[in-house]
């Protein structure tokens, strides 16, 4: 798409980056009320300001212009070795989303794509991404 620019969110964006969260909890109530709660929002709306200031976490945004029109919040995981488990490292998607009235442009896709530059760059091999199978 023209004029996408894929890169870090500033905390200034957040808010923006808020209505597409909102509109993709949407989804996830539509999708499974059997799990997702009509009123969750009002607990996860703060949550992306969380995530934004951990040292092993970030908010990635697609903008046109100065308009947000997608987000990825990422963290950056390193598990140690354990008695039971081999260290595992991972760049890990952990909410994504697209402004409803931009889907299906190729956002989704520049997402991913600077995600994947972003792992390499940090010396992540794997990157792990939480998905419903209502979403598409």
């Amino acid at each position: 798409m023209k004029n996408l620019i894929v890169r870090y969110a500033k905390r200034e964006e957040l808010e923006s980056v808020n209505k597409i969260r909102k509109q993709v909890n949407e989804v996830h109530v539509k999708g499974r009320p059997d799990i997702f709660r009509e009123d969750g929002w009002q607990f996860i709306e703060p949550f992306v300001y969380t995530r934004f200031d951990e040292e092993n976490s970030g908010v990635i945004v697609a903008a046109i212009e100065d308009e947000i029109v997608g987000f990825a919040v990422v963290q950056y995981i390193v598990r140690p070795e354990s008695p039971y488990n081999k260290e595992r490292k991972f760049f890990h998607i952990e909410e994504f989303g697209v402004d409803e009235n931009y889907r299906r442009k190729g956002i989704a896709t520049a997402i991913i794509d600077f995600v994947k530059e972003d792992a390499k760059k940090r010396s992540f091999k794997k990157i792990e991404l939480d998905m419903w199978e209502f979403n598409d």
